[in-house]
């Protein structure tokens, strides 16, 4: 039986601020569609993107902007079930919520990477920040009785401390592709490099690695910082560069395409995530199928992703003087980093698309066959 999927996010694989949830909804979501199911995806408009558009088989449907779109999911909701007769939707929870069990009809999933929490004070000013931070107080009460698919334990522990039911959540990874994210020790750059990928965001405190990398370079003269990715708080980091006299060792990249991500991967000798909160931690395990430990925060998400002390280590949020520490050791060690790359591979590959987008659509029928049940009674 096949069925027809309505999703419901902010942003779409091809939108250049989608992150870590766009990918694990853009990979999930095509292999279901190459299951044989329809998928529509709803999500918001970005300059240069047209309105509607078939990427790998999932319809999108892009409507209204981002600072406002959240407004305009009720109406727009509303005119694809008259064209469209969909079995269930998917409501991909990140930041602000839709509130879609106040009018979605269908039956209806969750899908919640992280809640931002106080970390939001870390990104926003202060009246945007209140408005997250209460719009996400009140998901407990709205959702609670509604399925949820969650990325990591921290997530799922989080939820039940909420009032969320253990039993109706279900894990559903991130995932990585092991023939595209391969190692190649050919490409590692001969001196040390340090690298970050991900958003450039200010709550993603990648100014802590470079607060630490200032530490490191004094040791290790010839060492250079790798920094992939773009977003808002990019100039700001760039001053920070500027004032640490560090420009002639810091690489900044912007946005890159998928091969050149890779590439530079397996340029570095070790990678650093020192985000206070992630669902997950995607880019961990990218980095880790191409053989890089990962020196991560001790925190939600990225303790799940990061095995201390097998495929790299964890450190106190905030502390980038044992961050720097960290870095040191694995750069001067030799031994003990050539160690953990076997490890972070075999880990990495634990995780695979095929099964979250079997694990999704096996939630999927029993929520289906629970209605159908119910219905019968």
């Amino acid at each position: 039986m096949s069925y027809n999927i309505l999703v419901i996010n902010w942003q779409d694989i091809r939108n250049p601020l989608g992150g870590g949830a766009e990918v694990h909804l853009h990979e999930t979501f095509k292999r279901i569609v190459q299951k044989g199911h329809s998928v529509t995806l709803l999500c918001c408009s970005h300059d240069g993107l047209p309105d509607n558009e078939i990427v790998d088989g999932i319809q999108i449907f892009r409507r209204g902007s981002r600072n406002a779109f959240n407004f305009h999911v009720p109406s727009q909701y509303k005119k694809l079930r008259e064209q469209t007769n969909f079995d269930v939707v998917i409501d991909d929870i990140n930041k602000i919520p839709f509130y879609s069990p106040f009018f979605v009809k269908e039956p209806l999933i969750g899908i919640i990477h992280h809640l931002f929490g106080s970390s939001i004070f870390l990104e926003a000013p202060l009246p945007i920040a209140l408005y997250v931070n209460l719009a996400e107080k009140l998901i407990p009460a709205i959702y609670r009785n509604i399925p949820m698919a969650v990325v990591s334990n921290s997530t799922k522990n989080e939820l039940v401390q909420k009032g969320f039911d253990e039993e109706n959540i279900h894990l559903v990874y991130n995932a990585v592709e092991p023939e595209a994210y391969r190692a190649d020790f050919s490409k590692k750059a001969v001196h040390p490099v340090v690298g970050y990928l991900g958003r450039i965001k200010k709550y993603k405190s990648v100014n802590h690695l470079i607060q630490a990398f200032k530490i490191v370079e004094k040791s290790i003269p010839d060492a250079r910082l790798l920094l992939i990715g773009d977003g808002d708080y990019l100039p700001e980091l760039k001053k920070l560069v500027a004032k640490l006299n560090l420009k002639d060792k810091v690489d900044f990249t912007g946005i890159t395409h998928h091969q050149k991500k890779i590439d530079y991967l397996n340029k570095m000798w070790l990678m650093v995530n020192p985000s206070p909160k992630e669902g997950w931690g995607l880019t961990v395990i990218e980095g880790n199928s191409c053989g890089l430990p990962v020196i991560a925060a001790d925190s939600p998400g990225l303790r799940d992703s990061v095995v201390h002390n097998e495929t790299g280590f964890l450190y106190p949020y905030g502390d980038y003087h044992k961050l720097a520490d960290l870095i040191l050791n694995l750069l001067k060690n030799d031994k003990l980093r050539n160690s953990l790359t076997d490890k972070c591979i075999d880990w990495a590959h634990r995780f695979n698309w095929e099964k979250s987008a079997n694990d999704m659509l096996n939630l999927i029928e029993t929520v289906l066959s629970r209605r159908e049940l119910n219905a019968g009674q």
